[in-house]
């Protein structure tokens, strides 16, 4: 009997330690007898609107191309700052402490916030317009230990558009609303007063510091100003709408930093698309997460196929005469 008794013990822990074994297989690719690694990456975006949300989808698509595909061997922690600087720095944080693989950086402030998080997990960023002015980088060649990524400052796209504002619109005094607080936004009105006054017009700031005083900006430069740019300014695009209205209801022609923002209801924009240099951004990212290079050796990517476009509904809408020789200029957007 006491052998019957020990010999049913021992089955029973046996079917126990069987029944362990299999429950620790079944958990996938973060188990320790699991053979599939389960990529973390912390996806940390600035604002929501149009352009940063292409590069994080052309970033993600890139990755999915080169093998590493969401719910199968890469899990995406997504996280919006609300163009809330204080959210960027604590979600950083969050990315560090949870040891991610590599974090996407979307936007100049979220870069920042993840370069102050860790020197150690692979930074990608893009959608950043002075890289080495923002002290993201040393240069474009050499970027740093953990961080590379893409600027969405091509050389000759803003000066195609100022061009076309003074020289073809007659622009003579051009306002510009952007938020003081990014740095990127303060290198582009820098530029763009360089570039205006090389071509005899001036430029009339009204700057905001959130999305809610965008709308007063735009108002304050009525009767001001004879056009108005909005740069890549996360802050001021993710309330274009506001801008948009003033435009129509005063005539004052908008001219945009980008393509997204043109589709949105800007007259004229010289820019590139977003999803594309997400795109390049996630391409990097692959061969960091394969091995095959450090971030260190990845220099910081530029935007390719610039064009200028224009908007002719939009020009309608605020006030500006359509000139026919522009097709020549510019490509036409269409709804």
């Amino acid at each position: 009997m006491k052998k019957s008794i020990k010999a049913a013990f021992l089955l029973l822990a046996g079917s126990l330690l069987l029944s362990g074994c299999g429950s620790d297989e079944a958990t996938g690719g973060n188990s320790k007898n699991g053979d599939k690694k389960i990529y973390q990456i912390g996806l940390t975006q600035f604002a929501e609107h149009p352009s940063l949300d292409a590069a994080t989808e052309g970033f993600k698509k890139a990755l999915e191309e080169a093998g590493f595909k969401e719910g199968d061997n890469v899990e995406y922690d997504f996280q919006n700052a609300q163009a809330d600087m204080n959210n960027t720095q604590t979600i950083a944080n969050n990315f560090a402490g949870d040891q991610v693989d590599l974090i996407f950086a979307n936007a100049t402030p979220s870069a920042v916030s993840a370069l102050n998080a860790t020197k150690d997990i692979p930074i990608v960023f893009t959608s950043v317009t002075d890289p080495v002015g923002a002290g993201l980088v040393k240069s474009f060649d050499e970027p740093g230990d953990n961080i590379t990524g893409t600027t969405d400052n091509h050389p000759d796209a803003t000066g195609k558009t100022i061009d076309f504002m003074t020289k073809e619109a007659g622009a003579r005094k051009i306002g510009v609303i952007f938020n003081a607080g990014e740095q990127n936004s303060e290198v582009q009105v820098e530029k763009v007063k360089e570039l205006a006054e090389k071509n005899g017009a001036d430029v009339v700031e009204a700057s905001v510091s959130t999305s809610a005083e965008v709308k007063q900006a735009a108002e304050s430069l009525v009767g001001r100003a004879d056009a108005i740019y909005v740069p890549t300014d996360n802050t001021v695009v993710s309330a274009l709408e506001s801008v948009i209205a003033v435009a129509q209801s005063k005539k004052i022609p908008l001219f945009v930093g980008e393509l997204d923002s043109l589709k949105r209801g800007g007259v004229a924009a010289s820019g590139f698309d977003y999803f594309e240099i997400g795109y390049q951004t996630g391409k990097m990212a692959a061969d960091i997460l394969k091995g095959d290079k450090k971030p260190s050796e990845i220099p910081v990517g530029l935007p390719e196929n610039i064009k200028l476009v224009f908007n002719p509904k939009a020009a309608e809408e605020q006030g500006l005469e359509i000139k026919e020789e522009w097709k020549d200029l510019a490509e036409f957007y269409e709804e």
